[in-house]
């Protein structure tokens, strides 16, 4: 079986449609060799500056700059604090089951720094050790995306493009 992942759910469903994976599951689509699932964009984040200890900041914490930078799920604001995305938190257990019953998975998330930057920070963070192949399209065109999977790319080439945007990522960060 081979997994493809996209970073939005409209993207996801419709490269489903065109690699013939047309059952709808809860949060993924099946069929013809493909398990298709997505994210929600940003799913993950670096972890705040609470979740390294630092509760309360003071003016000599700075510059603040952990060791390892941590990812977090997503947060949202409620009326006691930021408490986890019950959605991110739910689609992110979907992406999880899907990875992991697939022998090889197909990056597909957008064609950008930030795209890129999706796909390898949830990979990592779930621990994902199969073999990655890149689905690089501009266009969601059915010719796009049977041309794309006929010339799927080794992820490694955009290892440069991750560095970039994760670096961009954690300097937003430490200034932020």
């Amino acid at each position: 079986m081979i997994a493809i992942l996209t970073d939005k759910p409209n993207v996801g469903k419709e490269i489903a449609r065109i690699v013939g994976a047309h059952k709808f599951e809860k949060g993924y689509m099946t069929g013809n060799g493909y398990m298709v699932t997505w994210t929600f964009g940003n799913m993950l984040s670096l972890a705040m500056p609470k979740d390294y200890g630092n509760a309360k900041l003071e003016r000599e914490d700075f510059p603040l700059v952990p060791k390892t930078f941590r990812l977090i799920v997503k947060h949202v604001r409620a009326e006691d604090g930021w408490i986890p995305d019950i959605n991110a938190v739910m689609q992110l257990k979907t992406v999880e089951k899907v990875l992991e019953q697939c022998d090889t998975i197909i990056a597909a998330t957008d064609a950008s720094r930030e795209g890129e930057m999706v796909f390898r920070y949830l990979y990592g963070y779930l621990g994902c050790k199969q073999p990655v192949l890149r689905l690089w399209i501009s266009s969601l065109t059915d010719e796009a995306v049977r041309k794309g999977m006929e010339n799927l790319l080794p992820l490694r080439m955009f290892d440069n493009l991750f560095l970039a945007s994760d670096s961009r990522n954690k300097a937003d960060w430490m200034l932020g």
